[in-house]
């Protein structure tokens, strides 16, 4: 076992070395949010999607446009809005009447790297029109499928703060998301970088580092990395704890409505072993599950109407939950 893990560790670590060029590369275009990168690369890596969430004008469409760069892959933004149609993300048939036959015009959900800006702006029914995108990889076009580019990786964003007019994203919708992760303002020291950056009339422009099939590689090493049973335990009972707090003497279950699917487990292994594999280990520690639960629990967690009004917040309840389940 010793040998086969000093294996797996050789492998994180040649992984590791590809994606450093990678976050320096995009750290020349955006300065600071080293965390919200992190949680970008490791989404990527685990063949999972992001839900942004964050004020307008932090560099949201920057970050992921600059990583699409980066890797030299089809970038491609939709900006939602209410008149959007369900053809317009995914796609339609046109009638050639020189021929007589129809032909597939693809809609922008047909790249490798997808921005659905302000996601939540649109009615449910064009939100929807991503689920069989995200999940199966492919998009029904009048019962016809076609697979979408491998790599393919969705950032939905959201704005926090303006609520007129924006319809929430179905609970479905949100399982699907590998990480919901909160993005805020850069320090005082970063903003002056910003304007280093982008008020002198010189701006950087990202090459590409690292391949599309670079990173195809490291998406099939990241579920070979080593996970005791320990750790898998240690997993299911956060999961567990967030469905039945009174089983591990939490005191949260007036607060939550609903706990975290077993997509949740899923995603908290997966993003568990792409953390260890940036830092180049090939087994998986309790540290590893911690730096993730955040992002793959914040979006599962659905609170109660008490929790709302004792303005209980998602974050300290699994800062809770992380606090009292033993840690192997």
């Amino acid at each position: 076992m010793n040998a086969e893990i000093q294996s797996l560790t050789n492998q994180a670590k040649e992984c590791a070395d590809l994606l450093i060029p990678l976050e320096h590369e995009i750290c020349q275009v955006i300065a600071g949010q080293k965390n919200i990168l992190e949680r970008l690369i490791i989404a990527l890596i685990a063949d999972g999607h992001v839900l942004l969430e964050g004020v307008p004008g932090i560099a949201k469409t920057l970050m992921i446009k600059t990583l699409a760069q980066c890797i030299d892959t089809g970038f491609c933004r939709i900006q939602f809005t209410p008149d959007l149609l369900p053809a317009d993300i995914t796609g339609t048939k046109i009638y050639n009447q020189q021929d007589c036959t129809f032909k597939t015009v693809k809609g922008p959900v047909f790249t490798q790297f997808l921005l659905a800006d302000e996601i939540n702006r649109a009615p449910p029914k064009v939100q929807s029109a991503l689920l069989e995108a995200m999940q199966e990889r492919q998009v029904t076009i009048q019962g016809e499928t076609y697979a979408l580019p491998d790599p393919f990786f969705v950032l939905a964003t959201e704005n926090p703060i303006e609520h007129e007019g924006t319809y929430p994203l179905p609970e479905a919708q949100m399982d699907r998301f590998m990480f919901k992760v909160l993005m805020s303002y850069p320090s005082k020291s970063e903003e002056l970088l910003i304007l280093d950056r982008f008020t002198e009339g010189v701006s950087y422009q990202p090459k590409p580092v690292i391949s599309s099939s670079d990173i195809k590689k490291i998406q099939k090493v990241v579920p070979s990395i080593y996970a005791d049973l320990e750790i898998k335990k240690y997993v299911t009972s956060l999961v567990d704890a967030t469905r039945n707090p009174k089983e591990y003497q939490i005191p949260l279950a007036p607060y939550i409505r609903y706990g975290a699917s077993p997509r949740a487990s899923i995603y908290l292994m997966l993003g568990a072993k792409a953390h260890a594999l940036l830092r180049g280990r090939g087994f998986v520690i309790p540290d590893d599950v911690k730096a993730v639960a955040h992002d793959v629990l914040r979006h599962r967690i659905l609170l109660s109407y008490l929790a709302e009004a004792e303005e209980i917040t998602v974050d300290s309840i699994i800062d809770q939950i992380i606090r009292t389940v033993p840690v192997p």
